[in-house]
């Protein structure tokens, strides 16, 4: 922990679960947690938090690469003569904003170390990652979800700062109480490529906010806020990685689209569910490609 961090009163969770450990504060779904959002699952309605990505071609006309804003890339391939399969290759950028996607621990490198202390040589090379991947969740992560709409039916104000009060006014609304182990989603109502015009500054996370997720025991973060773009007057550049990620331990579901959850929750007037989320096992990433799901 650096002396700034102190100053901003955010403690590091960087030796909690052990020297080794890869999973940071997904160690915080105990079985009793887990059981706590299968008890949410009362219907089964399932809806996805992912956006919508569409793949451009790698080529257009011959051997001429796109520059379509996307983070699939897709080559097809026909199997063979005679043969009824089709098949492509893609080329994925994982962490690109139009993909929603997990951030793993390796993901962020504060003062030449990873999470929990891990060198940056050690934890990752010219191969790949070998500590803090995101094949660290291949086991899913499966907890209760609770949404905090911060701008039910409408949208933030460009540049709004997102504090605890406001997230502890979304939870009053809606009637819930965020508990340790929780999966924490938070909608505001825009995103990152919606505003690629920069004539709108985006919402972001304050260190208050951040703070906050700590003193709840948040698990999981997934949301369509993030650091906001430019950063927020008097507030710490990129807060939410580089405390949330970086010090928390929190793993980030990125570039979510909780639209969807939202008019369900306010349809079911719940706002508590199953939360199921995994990697696929492709060892060696700092984040890979994911498809939350709450289910009712």
């Amino acid at each position: 922990m650096t002396d700034n961090d102190l100053a901003y009163g955010i403690p590091s969770n960087w030796g909690r679960w052990g020297d080794t450990d890869e999973r940071g504060a997904v160690n915080l779904i105990t079985g009793e947690a887990r059981a706590r959002g299968a008890a949410e699952a009362r219907t089964g309605e399932s809806v996805s938090l992912a956006r919508v990505t569409r793949s451009t071609p790698l080529t257009a006309g011959p051997f001429a690469p796109t520059t379509a804003s996307t983070g699939v890339q897709t080559i097809m391939l026909h199997t063979g003569a005679g043969s009824p399969a089709m098949a492509e290759i893609l080329l994925v950028n994982p962490h690109h904003p139009e993909i929603t996607h997990l951030d793993a621990m390796s993901h962020w490198v504060e003062g030449g170390r990873t999470y929990p202390g891990v060198a940056q040589a050690d934890s990752s090379g010219p191969l790949g990652v070998r500590h803090g991947a995101a094949s660290a969740y291949a086991d899913g992560i499966v907890t209760r979800g609770v949404l905090l709409d911060l701008a039910p039916g409408g949208r933030l104000a460009p540049g709004a700062a997102v504090t605890g009060a406001l997230l502890d006014e979304a939870a009053a609304r809606a009637g819930v109480e965020v508990l340790p182990g929780d999966a924490l989603v938070v909608r505001g109502g825009r995103h990152l490529t919606d505003e690629w015009s920069g004539v709108e500054a985006l919402p972001g996370m304050t260190v208050d906010a951040i703070r906050w997720m700590h003193e709840h025991g948040i698990a999981v973060y997934a949301g369509d806020i993030g650091d906001a773009h430019p950063p927020l007057p008097g507030e710490v550049p990129g807060a939410l990685h580089r405390f949330g990620l970086g010090r928390l331990a929190i793993p980030l579901l990125d570039g979510c689209d909780p639209a969807e959850l939202a008019g369900t929750c306010a349809r079911l007037g719940r706002w508590t569910f199953q939360f199921v989320v995994a990697a696929a096992r492709i060892t060696g990433t700092t984040g890979l490609p994911v498809n939350p799901l709450a289910i009712f």
